[in-house]
């Protein structure tokens, strides 16, 4: 029997496209176009697998895609960021589908946390001569999270990088909110749907996590 469908969403742009699979928070990969974007999609499989099992979701084997939509991207996308809600981010959350959501985003920092213990604090520079070290992408991480915490309704002071029990509750009280279940409205009387915020705020950390990884290895 074949391995099930992984349905994923395609977010278009002019310049940029990106493919996400929004039952899997976080394994979101952008391309030059919708090809380049399922192509890169696959080739993290095997790093996205890593989450998987960190959150002790079982994750199969050779996953094949089904894409079920496609949306318009904007500037966002081209900005490179999957900043599009989606029919598929719409859709009611169980509560046994929030729980794993939220283990699935846990496990996502979980991963940044691991990777950022095995970086050294200078990383190698892009291509470009660009790029954060580590402790500034962990400063960056960690302010995206406090606005992210805010979109979904959570009210704290903004975590500093030195003090770890507040970056801690921040995030306890983010899954706080992503266990609930829902009916696919957005959260806190704002935009951003449940599905959405957990594929946004995994994909975020895991982003930073492998380039992190790219530019220490």
């Amino acid at each position: 029997m074949p391995p099930p469908r992984i349905a994923v969403s395609l977010e278009t742009s002019r310049k940029k496209s990106f493919a996400s699979a929004p039952d899997w928070p976080g394994w979101s990969r952008a391309g030059k176009d919708e090809r380049l974007a399922l192509e890169a999609l696959a080739a993290y499989a095997a790093r996205y697998r890593a989450v998987a099992d960190e959150a002790g979701v079982a994750f199969g084997e050779a996953p094949m895609f089904e894409v079920v939509e496609t949306v318009q991207g904007g500037t966002g996308t081209e900005f490179g960021v999957p900043s599009v809600i989606t029919g598929l981010d719409r859709r009611p959350l169980s509560a046994a589908d929030a729980e794993r959501g939220a283990r699935l985003v846990e496990a996502a920092w979980s991963v940044f946390d691991h990777v950022v213990a095995a970086s050294p604090a200078e990383l190698r520079k892009g291509p470009r001569g660009g790029g954060r070290d580590r402790d500034k992408m962990i400063g960056h991480v960690i302010e995206a999270d406090h606005a992210y915490a805010r979109e979904i309704g959570v009210r704290v002071r903004p975590p500093s990088l030195d003090d770890r029990a507040a970056v801690d509750a921040e995030r306890a009280a983010m899954l706080e909110v992503l266990r609930r279940p829902s009916d696919g409205s957005p959260l806190a009387g704002r935009t951003w749907t449940p599905r959405y915020a957990a594929r946004r705020i995994a994909w975020h950390a895991l982003d930073h996590a492998w380039e992190m990884e790219d530019r220490t290895n």
